[in-house]
């Protein structure tokens, strides 16, 4: 009231002073009209995590699934009138459900589609996985959808649209927001075999961009870049093809990008340009608040990453039918219920557990030692493809194949993708040179450091260990130099020496191929999965019995097993009154801080993972 005084008595001595004109004092901050707040809420790489639950550890999740990402988005479109809802792709692929039962069979309802219908999607981007099962079934899934599904730089043999759009422009509440969308061009790098791969055209995100804003023109009020690539360049580091930023620094017109595919949480500015990004599996939500001006000009935008864990799921999307019934079929999948409800035998059985227990809390010994996980995995490979050498990665630091009946959530979660196995000829030295590139996961141990840790840079999932060689890695020295001792059937391995390599379909493409670390193309494919490898294999040799043969091993480092600091610390590790040093190794020179933080979080009363909310 005090303002609105002072305004009207400046205005009357203001038409006081002005001789001979009247000055109607009109203004008021009643009569002004307000700036409209929009609210676009952005998900991507839900891995069809319809339910919240992980199949192969049969249990509910805690903390994911597109029920709680659902409870989230009905919150906010409560307490906003103008909200959008926008996906960036990988949704149809990533659990047993879809995997092993929905996908392949693509013309009946499928179940991520009925619960993004039911969300309220405005739009979903291609995603390198939508390209699993080839483009027919890709088309038939994505056909369900009831909102646009946008692939700008994905072409078809006439140059048109894969999906039949590239950008949509939606109308809330009078707010135009155009969305992009464009997919990673390396999609044929990892599926180039599939079906119709081979007639379509991946062009580089940042030209596609460009064209479709020139298309835009001034229909919109926002435009948003819904983009299943990484902030960086994956592949194309020279052009940046595949690359968020590249399109950003590209379009200044672009007001806000959305990047996706590499399963992390990013909250950036590319050039004054707000870039988010979320975790995988509905873990996550980005949400970006946008205040306009009367005339639909862009005032602010401000940026949040949403953690799901306390959102509890939503019924109304377990409740779709196809959605429970499907849910309840996986779980029977998995338990080996037939459709009479009458358990079948086990996949097979072992006789002990695969996997050692950690040292220290959530570091995991399957990449710190040979395990029975990863023997038996190579071992399967090397009896399928008759190669001298095999190789693979342990997907998740849990993995492992307990004691007693195997079911095939248990083989699920120690394969989880649909690879398959090729073999090619490899020189002895373009061997090393994989092996080194593997080796780069590792951080280079450094005196004093009590643990082995991993560069973040690298997801788990990048680094190989390997059958048929005998092997050393120094972590005393840098990346490319840690391979040594390499022995092949008791003898020095030549680097002109020729081995037949079994490696996975995605492997070769993705990293042999794509870095140029071997000439040969592969030779034999195998008809199978190396997933369902392993489920023959149980069913042949059952029992099965945990074997290591130990044919590699660290070296170079010194972890000061003998210093009690050493013991203390990682016990204040595993008490969970310290993080756990995955990105980077404890030191000892570092004691008397780490012990000091470890009494104080002692004597707060909370464990490091319930201060940060797990």
């Amino acid at each position: 009231m005090k303002n609105l005084f002072s305004r009207k008595l400046l205005c009357l001595v203001s038409a006081l002073t002005l001789i001979g004109l009247m000055v109607p004092c009109t203004a008021s901050a009643e009569d002004k009209e307000e700036d409209i707040h929009a609210v676009i809420l952005l998900t991507s790489d839900l891995h069809a995590n319809t339910w919240g639950y992980s199949y192969e550890d049969n249990t509910e999740t805690t903390n994911n699934g597109m029920p709680r990402v659902y409870t989230y988005i009905q919150e906010v479109r409560k307490e906003n009138p103008i909200v959008f809802l926008v996906d960036a792709g990988d949704a149809i692929q990533g659990t047993i459900m879809t995997d092993d039962i929905a996908n392949k069979k693509p013309d009946q309802e499928h179940p991520v589609m009925a619960a993004m219908n039911k969300m309220g999607y405005d739009s979903m981007t291609l995603g390198n996985h939508e390209f699993n099962w080839g483009i027919d079934s890709m088309l038939k899934i994505l056909g369900q959808a009831e909102f646009p599904v946008l692939g700008e730089n994905v072409l078809d043999e006439d140059g048109n649209c894969i999906t039949g759009e590239g950008w949509t422009i939606v109308d809330r509440g009078g707010v135009r927001l155009a969305i992009i969308g464009v997919c990673t061009p390396d999609v044929p790098i990892w599926d180039g075999e599939k079906e119709g791969i081979d007639d379509t055209t991946f062009e580089a995100a940042n030209e596609a961009v460009k064209k479709a804003i020139k298309e835009i023109g001034d229909q919109a009020d926002i435009i948003l870049v819904s983009a299943h690539m990484g902030q960086y360049a994956e592949f194309d580091e020279y052009f940046g093809s595949d690359s968020g930023e590249k399109i950003v620094e590209d379009n200044p017109e672009v007001d806000i990008l959305q990047v996706a595919h590499m399963h992390i949480t990013v909250d950036d500015k590319v050039n004054g340009t707000p870039v988010v990004g979320v975790r995988n599996s509905g873990r996550e939500v980005a949400r970006v608040d946008v205040t306009l001006d009367p005339d639909k000009n862009i005032k602010n935008i401000s940026t949040e990453i949403v953690d799901m864990e306390n959102y509890e799921p939503s019924e109304e999307i377990r409740k779709i039918p196809i959605v429970k019934e499907l849910h309840e079929q996986t779980l029977n999948f998995v338990q080996g219920i037939d459709e009479n409800g009458e358990k079948g035998e086990p996949i097979g059985i072992t006789t002990a557990a695969f996997q050692p227990e950690n040292e220290i809390r959530g570091l995991p010994e399957g990449k710190l030692q040979d395990t029975a996980v990863i023997d038996l995995i190579l071992k399967v490979e090397l009896l399928n493809s008759d190669a001298d050498v095999a190789s693979c990665a342990l997907f998740k630091d849990t993995s492992d194949l307990p004691k007693g009946d195997i079911n095939y959530g248990n083989i699920f979660d120690l394969y989880k993708f649909d690879n398959t196995l090729y073999t090619l000829d490899v020189t002895g030295r373009e061997l090393k040179n994989y092996m080194e590139w593997s080796a780069e996961c590792y951080n280079q141990w450094q005196p004093g450091d009590i643990n082995i840790s991993f560069d973040p840079e690298y997801p788990g999932f990048l680094y190989d260990m390997f059958a048929g060689v005998d092997y050393e890695i120094d972590l005393s020295k840098p990346k490319g130099e840690r391979i040594v001792n390499v022995m092949f059937k008791g003898k020095p391995l030549q680097d002109d020496q020729v081995l037949k390599l079994a490696v996975s379909n995605y492997r070769y493409s993705s990293t042999l191929k794509a870095q140029k670390l071997v000439k040969e193309n592969h030779d034999w494919e195998s008809s199978n999965s190396i997933r369902d490898m392993i489920v023959e294999y149980f069913g042949e040799n059952s029992p099965v019995a945990p074997a290591v043969d130990h044919n590699w091993r660290i070296v170079g480092v010194d972890l000061s097993e003998d210093d009690p600091r050493r013991a203390e610390i990682i016990g204040y590790i595993n008490d969970g009154l310290l993080p756990t040093p995955y990105d980077k190794s404890y030191n000892l020179a570092d004691y008397d801080t780490l012990a000091a933080q470890a009494e104080a979080n002692r004597k707060d009363g909370k464990t490091v993972q319930e201060q940060e909310g797990h």
